[in-house]
């Protein structure tokens, strides 16, 4: 088969052949219709170590077909048009059976892991496979595992939005802020969305923001927050991984107030103890998604509440310039097919 195949940091993704993967008990061959491109891949490129020493494939955002299935398999069958989850449980350690799955002992994370999607194929436990809905376009369809699900888990499942509270999305101008933002608001936030892109302010506005503050212009967005919502939001959520501002997301969130982390960093922040005590609030991360949760995600797909932020459709050959595009901030969201 053809892959790009990412044999180390800061060097470019190689299109070659590549193995075809043999599904064995349990595991099913997906044929790739599509595969998101993420920050997240931007990251190993950059000198974030994998799990799977390369050379590997990367790739996590993955929708397509099931082409064969290993024995004992009865979850899915060949034919059937799938979504594989970004990350894959064990289902049988403690957090696995206390409802966390997403922070699992034994995960399996699809293009870190195990080889990912970008790739004719991908082999992956059929357990977790989830099945795609006809009314949703199978390649753009590939952008829900991680780019909505994530946000997704983060709104529901972490932040516990309620209907009316009053959210800041930090971050909002790229792919995942513009899916926590067209979340939150489908799911009753009034939302405020902060970034450094006009045009994607403007997309955030479409997407269901009440307020957009542009971090070019605005010097002291927290006070203008805090005037907006008399006070602060209820719900801050962080979408840079940037240190600096995952501290002014903190400064933004009311008493009683949370603080939500989907963004990745490495590196340390500074924030004042005696307020998380004295206000009562509450700082959350945000690891993935479990699998259950995909289908909530989809339905708000399915029946248009939200939307597939699919701004550029590259062919495989093409990833590196995908990368690209990423990194200058030119894509809201960008797949590549084989």
């Amino acid at each position: 088969m053809r892959a790009a195949v990412f044999y180390g940091p800061n060097q470019p993704l190689k299109v070659e052949e590549y193995p075809t993967p043999k599904p064995g008990p349990g595991e099913a061959l997906v044929k790739v219709a599509a595969c998101g491109v993420c920050h997240t891949d931007l990251h190993y490129l950059k000198g974030v170590p994998t799990f799977k020493k390369p050379p590997m494939i990367l790739g996590h955002e993955i929708s397509g077909t099931v082409a064969e299935v290993g024995e004992g398999v009865t979850e899915v069958k060949p034919g059937d048009r799938v979504l594989v989850p970004a990350i894959i449980p064990c289902g049988k350690c403690y957090y696995c059976r206390t409802g966390r799955e997403n922070i699992c002992l034994n995960l399996l994370m699809v293009g870190n892991h195990i080889d990912g999607g970008y790739a004719e194929y991908v082999k992956v436990p059929a357990k977790d496979l989830i099945k795609l809905p006809d009314e949703i376009p199978l390649q753009e369809g590939a952008v829900i595992a991680d780019a909505i699900t994530s946000p997704y888990a983060a709104v529901v499942r972490r932040a516990e939005l309620k209907p009316g509270e009053t959210v800041a999305v930090w971050g909002a101008t790229g792919g995942l802020g513009l899916n926590t933002v067209q979340i939150a608001a489908a799911l009753g936030g009034k939302v405020i969305a902060l970034g450094r892109r006009e045009e994607n302010l403007k997309l955030a506005k479409q997407l269901g923001a009440w307020e957009t503050i542009n971090l070019k212009e605005d010097k002291e967005p927290v006070r203008t927050i805090r005037r907006l919502t008399g006070g602060g939001v209820d719900v801050a959520f962080d979408c840079t991984g940037v240190p600096q501002v995952i501290e002014q997301a903190f400064e933004s969130v009311r008493q009683g107030g949370r603080l939500i982390i989907i963004g990745y960093s490495d590196k340390p922040i500074t924030i004042n103890a005696g307020r998380i005590m004295f206000r009562e609030l509450e700082i959350r991360g945000v690891m993935g998604c479990r699998p259950i949760d995909y289908y909530g995600a989809i339905e708000l797909v399915r029946t248009g509440r939200i939307k597939l932020l699919v701004s550029h459709k590259l062919p495989l050959e093409q990833i590196n310039e995908a990368f690209k595009l990423l990194e200058e901030g030119k894509v809201t969201r960008a797949i590549v097919t084989p």
